[in-house]
Parts: C-alpha cells; structure tokens; sequence
C-alpha cells in the first residue's frame, strides 16, 4: 500500500470527519447553475409526464452532488456504491422518462444494451478508473455521465421489450452486478486506493468498508432488477384491462 499517502480530490470534497460531514454542502456554481436552466427549459417545453420526471431526476441529482451525501461518499466505498446505485435504479429511470427515451427509435438490440449498461458499470468500478475519476473532476463526471445515460437507454430498451426479453435482461443485470458485490464481499484485499486512508475515523477499516460495499451490491442492489422482472412476469400474466 506503498501508493496510500496518494493526496486524492475527490470532485465532492476531502473525506470528512464523523462530526462535520452533515455541514459539507456541495457549493460548485456550475453544478448550481445548470440545476437551475433544467428546471426553466423543462418547464417551458416538457409534458406533465416529463416535467414529473424532471423533477425528480432534479431532486435525486441535487441529493447525490450537492448534499453532504456527495462528500461521504469521499470517506466511505459504502457510500459511493449506494451512489452508484442510485445512479441506475433512480435516476436513470427519470431521466428516461424526461426525456421519453421509451418513445424514441433507438439503434441496437436490447442484448446489446444489456450488455453496454453492465460493462459500463463494470468497469467504472476497476480499481485504477475508480482512482482516476476520485483524482479528476472531467474523469468523474465522465463516470456519472456514461452510467447513467447507458442505463437510462437500457431501461428505455426494457420498458419496450417483450416481457420474456426484458425479464431476461433485467436478469442479466443482477447477476452481472451480483458477481461484482461477491467479487468485492470475498476479496482478500482492500482494492481501492483513495479508501484506504479515509475509513478508520468511522470504525471501518478499508477492507471491512469494501465487504459491506459488495454486500450491498450483492444484495439491494440485485434485488432492485429482480422485483423489476418479477413486476413484469405478473403484469404479463394478468390479463389486459378492459378498454
């Protein structure tokens, strides 16, 4: 670990203390500025459905960037995996729905999004990638970025797709993010290099932070996709409401 003593910046901030990180808001104006010309084109030129959606893909992203839960995420691998989380099971959701991608003619086979979405997010969480996008802002909102707009078009992708396809896909996906929670659950070693000097203030050693990191993306986070499959085996089921 020859590489700890490595002064990362975290686009969200330094790691906090236990005791202060309740009052690190995120003050970029940048970020504060685009926030606000969403809302005003949004509410000019979207529908009800998409101003809805708008609005809470606002809302989310105003949580995950500008709230202190940005900058615990610097401390903790925990945090930035539920960040990531929220990245594909929330947000892009919204931002499918914002901009109606469901209703869009979009190129290429649901198995092929299916597949660009999980090794997007794959290999987003590669130690040295990671490492990069917690040391430079462009490579961090490359990150956010690529996430969430691969899964916005996956679920686009989904929601059109037969049910037998988009159970399959969904599927997929949550054994594609289960491999990478057992992998990081079951490592040996603390992997990812900006953690290893941030945990100790919250009782967490690197390695303890990983497992629960990967415990989470095992677990909840796998659950999301199959409640979703299971969702559409009963709609498909039931039989179609009466005109």
């Amino acid at each position: 670990m020859a590489d700890a003593t490595t002064m990362w910046s975290p686009y969200c901030g330094a790691a906090p203390a236990p005791g202060e990180w309740l009052a690190r808001w995120n003050g970029d104006p940048l970020l504060g500025l685009g926030f606000v010309l969403a809302v005003a084109m949004w509410s000019r030129w979207g529908d009800h459905e998409a101003k809805k959606s708008a609005t809470g893909a606002g809302l989310t992203a105003l949580f995950l960037f500008l709230s202190p839960f940005c900058v615990l995420g610097s401390a903790l691998f925990t945090i930035r995996v539920v960040h990531d989380v929220i990245l594909v099971a929330l947000l892009a959701p919204l931002v499918m729905k914002a901009f109606a991608l469901e209703r869009r003619a979009v190129h290429g086979s649901l198995a092929l999004y299916t597949a660009v979405h999980a090794l997007v997010f794959l290999v987003w969480h590669a130690p040295p990638l990671y490492a990069a996008a917690m040391s430079y802002d462009a490579v961090f909102w490359a990150m956010q970025i690529t996430i969430t707009g691969t899964a916005a078009i996956w679920w686009a992708q989904v929601v059109r797709a037969p049910a037998a396809a988009a159970v399959g896909a969904l599927l997929a996906t949550m054994v594609a993010m289960g491999l990478l929670g057992a992998l990081l659950t079951f490592a040996r070693t603390a992997l990812y290099a900006p953690h290893w000097l941030t945990t100790q203030a919250w009782g967490l050693s690197p390695l303890e932070d990983q497992q629960l990191a990967g415990v989470v993306m095992w677990a909840p986070a796998s659950l999301i996709y199959l409640l979703a499959a299971l969702k559409i085996l009963y709609r498909s089921f039931s039989p179609e409401p009466a005109r």
